[in-house]
């Protein structure tokens, strides 16, 4: 059996493609396959797949028509043949020694998923940072029923590996939705909640290109897209009513986190439309006695209050306090600023990073 099979969607990524290709090649477990989903790229990006494999045997190249990111990883999915699943998105790219260190922890230790840290990197700086999320969890085995608060971790699924049977097994599939907005986070969600064993290591080894401009979100068509992603996991939960017990509070502080920064991301024109939408459903949420005091304790009750009974007063002080507070940061951030968490150090200057320790 092939040990992991490599999920690569492309669309458009002609700049980026070829560095990402050439990290998965370099890649130190060689019983691997990787597969190249293009999804009806109109640049060059399906030339430059054939062209790596001309020369490379362990690729598979998938080229259909435009049909979305959830659609190309669940052909890919259902082409794979590997032990265990990983997915590298096409404007990123990964150490070599990546997929054989979360392999050889996976089967030490008979591990569904096995989920490391990642570096936040920007092209035009040509610098990196470590994320640092998963220092609590490191060399620990957990499932979401004993510690749902995993659940709150950035969805990220391209920092992991997943055993295939866990996916096929539950018939585990992405969303179809036009666009590539937040189609991990269902998908992430529903592995994480499933699997037995997870374990989780801090060492970061995919370089998450930050400043790719194709990757933004200035349309309210893709902004209720994380609602969807919500909705398909509130029916995942209703079918799964052990787990729901288990994780809701956790699901709801994901989703409430997961929104608000949506509402930092998106054009300004575009909020009062999806603050509406958070309205209605948290008032649902409230309606089927489902907000805990752990949820509220953590949200604020007079914010969720306002919130559910006058969005319009919501999203005035949420500019207020969030988006122009946090405009305010950048500016300071950008002429000097220091970040310390439990592995790392990082000073930069007017923009620039001076110092990376850890």
């Amino acid at each position: 059996m092939i040990k992991l099979s490599i999920l690569v969607p492309i669309y458009n990524v002609e700049n980026y493609l070829p560095e990402c290709l050439e990290s998965i090649i370099k890649q130190t477990l060689s019983d691997i396959e990787i597969i190249c989903i293009n999804d009806g790229s109109t640049d060059n990006s399906l030339k430059i797949i054939q062209k790596f494999a001309e020369n490379e045997k362990r690729i598979r190249i998938i080229d259909k028509a435009n049909s979305g990111y959830g659609d190309s990883l669940n052909r890919g999915i259902e082409c794979a043949r590997g032990e265990y699943i990983g997915i590298v998105e096409s404007d990123d790219f990964i150490e070599p020694n990546m997929f054989e260190d979360l392999y050889n922890i996976a089967k030490q230790n008979d591990c569904d998923i096995v989920k490391s840290d990642w570096f936040n990197f920007w092209t035009q700086t040509n610098t990196k940072e470590k994320n640092g999320r998963i220092n609590t969890y490191n060399n620990c085995i957990v499932n979401a029923k004993e510690h749902p608060e995993i659940l709150t971790i950035q969805p990220t699924l391209w920092s992991a590996i997943y055993k295939r049977s866990l996916i096929e097994n539950n018939n585990i599939k992405f969303l179809t939705t036009p666009g590539a907005s937040y189609q991990d986070t269902s998908f992430s969600f529903k592995v994480l909640s499933l699997a037995e064993k997870i374990m989780f290591t801090d060492k970061a080894y995919l370089y998450y290109r930050q400043d790719n401009v194709n990757s933004s979100i200035n349309n309210s068509c893709k902004s209720l897209f994380v609602c969807k992603e919500y909705e398909e996991i509130d029916k995942f939960l209703n079918e799964h009513q052990s787990i729901k017990k288990s994780v809701i509070t956790q699901k709801l502080i994901a989703q409430y986190k997961a929104y608000r920064w949506t509402l930092k991301r998106i054009a300004k024109e575009y909020r009062q439309e999806f603050v509406s939408k958070m309205s209605e459903e948290f008032l649902r949420y409230n309606d089927n006695n489902e907000l805990s005091q752990e949820f509220l304790n953590k949200y604020g009750k007079q914010n969720i209050q306002t919130l559910i009974t006058n969005p319009e007063q919501f999203l005035k002080e949420f500019e207020k306090k969030v988006i122009n507070k946090e405009k305010w940061k950048a500016i300071r951030r950008n002429i000097f600023s220091v970040k310390i968490n439990k592995s790392r150090i990082t000073i930069k200057l007017l923009g620039k990073q001076i110092i990376n320790i850890g």
